[in-house]
């Protein structure tokens, strides 16, 4: 409790305009993809949808699942990933597109991320298509673990990856005890 009596408040930052995109291509899992949602709706950041999705994001069909913040974020669906790349860059900024693997050979801790960065994730049974990654091979990012699982669960690996990039560029030095957010 605080002097006043009044339990704290939820530690926060100030927002940020669109730091960073995250886009999945062909989710699978409505759970991950709705805590992907919450974390973009958490941070700000939009999120991308490309692809045909293995459940449905309508009205209805969100509020069903209990996602109930759906209107916090902002979300745009692709038919492919070049679309996605192309909508994002309409707003004239650079931006950069780093695809996430578990086959990756490079550590996102080796990279220096930028506002503007595109963080693309593949969907749940397969990742991202072995061509893309080989021709693309140069943005491949993977998240080193210390156990013998091949993956991570996706909605973990967009949290740990977007949550170091906020941190890398400063986004989250200024946080504070907001009293008024329960």
């Amino acid at each position: 409790m605080h002097a006043d009596n009044r339990p704290p408040g939820r530690l926060r930052a100030p927002p940020v305009e669109d730091w960073f995109h995250v886009v999945l291509v062909e989710p699978e899992i409505p759970p991950n993809t709705g805590n992907i949602g919450r974390l973009c709706a958490a941070t700000c950041c939009p999120l991308h949808l490309v692809g045909s999705l293995g459940f449905r994001i309508d009205e209805h069909a969100v509020r069903r699942a209990g996602l109930d913040y759906w209107h916090l974020i902002r979300v745009a669906q692709h038919a492919a990933l070049v679309d996605a790349e192309r909508a994002i860059a309409a707003d004239g900024k650079a931006h950069r597109t780093w695809l996430f693997s578990g086959k990756a050979r490079q550590s996102y801790l080796d990279v220096a991320f930028q506002p503007g960065d595109i963080l693309v994730f593949g969907k749940e049974s397969t990742g991202l298509d072995a061509g893309l990654l080989e021709a693309r091979s140069d943005a491949v990012l993977g998240i080193p673990t210390l156990g013998g699982v091949r993956s991570l669960n996706l909605a973990n690996a967009v949290a740990i990856t977007l949550f170091e990039a906020l941190r890398q560029v400063g986004a989250l030095t200024h946080a504070a005890n907001d009293p008024e957010a329960r």
